[in-house]
């Protein structure tokens, strides 16, 4: 895939299809539990139509605000910038879930959550998988307990290991 656009041209195709992916998903809104109901053979996306609407149109909202830029540059063209060490591991807290907000994110024991479309095969075309890739994402989303070489919580953790 990198080699059939240049930097330069991934920056421009990038700044295109971010804000359309986004477009074309928020007009999709009102359809979005028919359709992922439909994807998941899964009726309760249908139970309450109104909430799951709502839900949809705040994960969409959310991914509007950097996330489908982050896809289709760092993952989709798979240009990463990772930090040589990542350290930790999640604590299911549901802040990379769009900061609590992504249609699929169920609430599980006290203040844990879990991917509501983690086993499914619909999962691996998402951010998901691919968080943390850098110090941004940690950042972005306040993660507790992921951390990059430098960071002094880091540094704690090798020594403690």
């Amino acid at each position: 895939m990198n080699s059939l656009f240049s930097p330069t041209r991934r920056i421009q195709v990038v700044a295109i299809a971010a804000p359309a992916f986004s477009s074309v998903c928020l007009f999709l809104v009102p359809l979005m539990p028919l359709i992922v109901a439909a994807l998941f053979w899964d009726r309760r996306f249908l139970t309450d139509y109104r909430v799951q609407r709502e839900k949809f149109r705040s994960h969409f909202q959310a991914l509007s605000a950097g996330p489908v830029e982050h896809y289709f540059r760092d993952v989709f063209f798979r240009v990463k910038h990772v930090p040589v060490t990542v350290y930790g591991e999640c604590v299911q807290c549901g802040n990379c879930c769009l900061d609590k907000r992504c249609a699929f994110l169920e609430p599980i024991a006290g203040e844990k959550y879990q991917c509501g479309i983690y086993g499914t095969y619909l999962r691996r075309f998402s951010n998901c998988g691919s968080f943390p890739l850098h110090a941004q994402d940690i950042k972005r989303y306040q993660c507790p307990s992921y951390f990059v070489d430098g960071d002094p919580r880091a540094i704690w953790l090798k020594a403690s290991k």
